[in-house]
């Protein structure tokens, strides 16, 4: 539902500088109560590269109004570097933006509209910086609310899974590598625009080529992991995501592990905001969200801790599909995590299938063709058409399966699936991706969740060791977080492969693992009656869209600031079926931005191939102002494979 009548009337501040020591400019966008002047109101700040003026808009135009309408002044802030700010951005969750957020906290916290407490609300790169900037402790910041982010920035974020190189890294530093090339907007800058665009184009680093070089959990990777020390994080903490997506494994271990005052909320969703996420049910998260705001930042008592510590969506049963519009399921809740009652109900690897009791298992290989994870669907799916994983058939039939029996009765999980393996490879390297699937009366086989372990990393990810060809090990393999109904009449599937692409690179040689025994342990979660007693949560609610006018296909006008944005691009990933050296992924980008007379227009490109020894790395990125090339680069990296 769309809201334009809130109890406070609104003011727009649509650029603003904030000063730093060092004389760098952030730019900021604010939505405020238009008496804050003289009725000061907490803050909220969301702290992103992903320009305010022209790329967060949309979501920023349904979002911070509502909040700011309800009493806060939220705060919209360009990372040095990106949009109209000041400067140069050359990593992700660099130390110098932690510093620049402290700067920007401390200032937010003294202006006369802001009561001097401050929040931090963010999905994904705001999510993790949330975390990142409560870890060290600004005295004005009072609770924060993380949505689809991570603690561990090498286990379970977009670059690396159980060791092995995620394709997702390329699309994103591919996306990021475009994104960066953009100018700022000279009705915000004036004619230091140009400046600063050039300063940027020449500067402007290849994200992805740190990224493949440090292929191993390492200190770049540790910096901005806030797992590292959770006790850093003394500030309350809401942790929000969805089974759909990429992250939500950071919401068990925040909850498991900070000492500070948290809540954690699952829903069925992809990567996005719960108010605006597929697969639904959307929920009223912005209302939600303002009872964390007014207890944290306001001082009211409303029962916002005396709730359960986790809600979080069971899904029911649902026939695969690569785009589901809703999940059916019920809320359930947890006082903590782990979850009390939750037990681990252990099945064998058995020549019969998935059976209770400990029975022999003939040694069993597996050798999957480059091709199998075609319908594994996207690592970070964001809810649009075709990038959940679909049936999940072709796959496991190239695959090395188990499964029981159907069921007797219904079986409910909650948690983390561990599947432990005694394995044997003919090659020093080598990945195994193991699946959990829910398999219907007639085949269909639904993903309910996965892992992939590059076996070089068996005992961890900061020591990596080849294997010993034919020698056996031992290894544990924990599945991603989930929740799941398994109706009577279904059956439990464990799924094993030596390859899953594109979710992951593919190892140098096609290796055969042998599986010479092992063990599936699943959460299995009792019916608890609390359930019955939770209460509905509201539907969703937000204030108006930002209108946009569709000029052309591929571009779109920003009525309220004359800003015309087109683009278009395209995605590919190849691999043969018999071969592993022959993965490549490439993505191309045309972007525009335009206003009236002024033009301007960018080209990228980003290819990743490899060799058995070396990763091979090449973009190319080209800038026009009107039809005048301002500038030409090009990058041609060659980085060597360490165990990846």
């Amino acid at each position: 539902m769309i809201v334009t009548d809130f109890p406070y009337a609104l003011r727009e501040i649509d650029h603003t500088l904030i000063p730093l020591h060092d004389g760098t400019n952030l730019a900021a966008r604010t939505w405020l109560p238009d008496d804050a002047d003289h009725n000061p109101v907490p803050a909220i700040l969301e702290y992103l590269p992903y320009r305010k003026r022209d790329g967060t808009y949309e979501r920023d135009a349904l979002t911070h109004p509502y909040l700011a309408g309800h009493g806060y002044a939220c705060v919209r802030v360009d990372i040095r570097g990106s949009g109209e700010s000041d400067g140069l951005l050359f990593d992700e969750y660099a130390q110098q933006e932690q510093d620049d957020a402290l700067e920007v906290i401390a200032w937010l916290a003294a202006q006369p509209w802001c009561s001097g407490a401050v929040g931090m609300m963010g999905i994904s790169w705001g999510g993790f910086n949330g975390l990142q900037v409560a870890a060290r402790r600004p005295p004005a910041l009072k609770a924060i609310i993380t949505i689809c982010s991570t603690d561990d920035r090498y286990r379970d974020d977009v670059h690396f899974m159980g060791g092995a190189l995620l394709t997702a890294t390329f699309g994103w530093a591919s996306f990021f590598f475009g994104a960066m090339c953009r100018p700022p907007d000279p009705a915000l800058v004036g004619d230091r625009w140009r400046a600063m665009w050039l300063q940027r184009l020449e500067n402007l680093p290849l994200f992805l080529e740190p990224w493949l070089r440090h292929q191993w959990r390492d200190l770049y990777w540790k910096h901005g992991s806030v797992c590292e020390d959770y006790s850093a994080i003394q500030c309350p903490v809401y942790a929000v995501g969805g089974w759909t997506d990429g992250y939500t494994n950071t919401i068990s271990r925040l909850l498991a592990h900070l000492t500070a005052p948290r809540k954690g909320l699952i829903g069925p969703w992809a990567h996005n905001y719960p108010h605006l996420a597929r697969p639904g049910p959307r929920i009223g998260f912005l209302q939600d969200a303002l009872r964390w705001w007014d207890h944290w930042l306001k001082g009211v008592d409303n029962g916002v801790m005396d709730e359960p510590m986790l809600r979080a969506w069971l899904p029911d049963s649902v026939r695969p599909a690569r785009y589901h519009e809703d999940l059916p399921g019920r809320w359930i809740s947890a006082p903590s995590w782990p979850p009390p009652g939750i037990g681990a109900r252990r099945l064998f690897l058995t020549d019969t299938g998935l059976q209770a009791n400990d029975m022999s298992l003939t040694p069993r290989a597996v050798c999957s063709p480059q091709t199998v994870g075609k319908d594994a669907g996207s690592w970070c799916p964001f809810g649009r058409t075709g990038d959940q994983a679909g049936d999940q058939r072709t796959d496991d039939s190239h695959s090395l399966v188990f499964e029981t029996t159907p069921l007797d009765a219904p079986v409910e999980i909650l948690g983390a699936a561990v599947v432990t393996l005694d394995v044997a490879s003919d090659k020093p390297l080598a990945n195994l991706a193991v699946r959990l699937c829910d398999v219907h009366p007639d085949g269909a086989s639904l993903r309910i969740s996965y892992a992939i372990l590059n076996l070089a990393h068996r005992d961890g990810h900061e020591r990596p060791a080849p294997l010993l060809p034919r020698h056996r090990y031992r290894v544990r393999i924990q599945l991603n977080d989930a929740a799941a109904v398994l109706p009577a009449g279904h059956r439990i599937r464990v799924a094993l492969s030596t390859t899953y692409w594109p979710i992951i690179w593919p190892s140098p040689e096609a290796a055969t693992v042998t599986v010479h025994g092992g063990m599936l342990d699943l959460p299995v979660r009792p019916p608890d009656v609390v359930d019955n007693l939770l209460p509905p949560l509201p539907e969703p609610e937000t204030a108006p869209a930002e209108p946009t006018t569709l000029l052309r296909p591929g571009v779109t006008r920003i009525d309220r600031i004359g800003l015309e944005l087109g683009g278009e691009g395209s995605f590919k990933f190849h691999i043969e079926a018999d071969d592993p050296l022959s993965a490549v992924a490439e993505m191309r980008q045309v972007q525009t931005i335009a206003r009236e007379a002024w033009r301007t227009r960018i080209e990228t490109s980003t290819r990743l191939s490899c060799t058995r020894d070396t990763f091979v790395l090449r973009a190319t990125m080209q800038a026009w102002e009107a039809d005048v090339e301002v500038c030409c680069r090009s990058w041609d990296y060659s980085i060597p494979r360490d165990l990846v």
